[in-house]
């Protein structure tokens, strides 16, 4: 199984459908499920975060509706993948070798304990997800530049990755793979 984290940022930037397509063309038939950042849904949070100065609670659960949200973007411009909600759903979608895309569900995150805070994002998520689904891969698709011989410790300095991913790939057995976007597409 691999499970391919499509940053947020990837829409601004042109290379979203781009990325998709390289999944559909390339992935057929393998165990696959996509980790939508949460985009522009998610930088609204921030935003409306800032003006109101509500919690970080309310913040969260908003920041995975916004990850819902591209979820639901993925699903119109590729009707042949599939919506998965939970760990059970992406796990029946994965046995029919299918591309699943990950909705997260916030019961599913509180029960096993993912904080409510800024520190983990979808980068964060999908590693936890990787971890639970004892994926073979992790890949991350950034729209930015990362060397072939990234560091973790300076990604997270550079704000490249949340704050919180070092710690989420820790005694992980999956291979990590940070790429830039155009890079990921060739």
């Amino acid at each position: 199984m691999i499970v391919i984290k499509l940053g947020g940022s990837l829409a601004a930037s042109g290379k979203f459908k781009p990325c998709l397509d390289k999944i559909e063309r390339s992935y057929q038939g393998r165990a696959v499920v996509i980790v939508p950042g949460g985009g522009v849904f998610a930088n609204q949070v921030r935003s409306v975060q800032l003006q109101w100065q509500f919690d970080d609670r309310t913040a969260h659960l908003m920041a995975i509706l916004a990850m819902q949200q591209m979820a639901l973007v993925i699903k119109a411009l590729k009707p042949s993948f599939t919506v998965a909600a939970s760990i059970d759903e992406i796990r029946i979608q994965n046995n029919q070798q299918s591309v699943a895309i990950w909705s997260p569900d916030v019961a599913e995150l509180d029960k096993v304990g993912i904080p409510s805070t800024w520190d983990i994002t979808s980068d964060s998520l999908a590693a936890w997800l990787a971890k639970t689904l004892d994926a073979d891969e992790l890949i991350l698709v950034k729209s930015v530049n990362i060397d072939a011989d990234f560091d973790v410790l300076k990604l997270v300095q550079q704000q490249v990755v949340d704050a919180s991913f070092y710690e989420f790939i820790q005694q992980t057995s999956f291979k990590l793979t940070i790429i830039n976007a155009e890079e990921f597409v060739s």
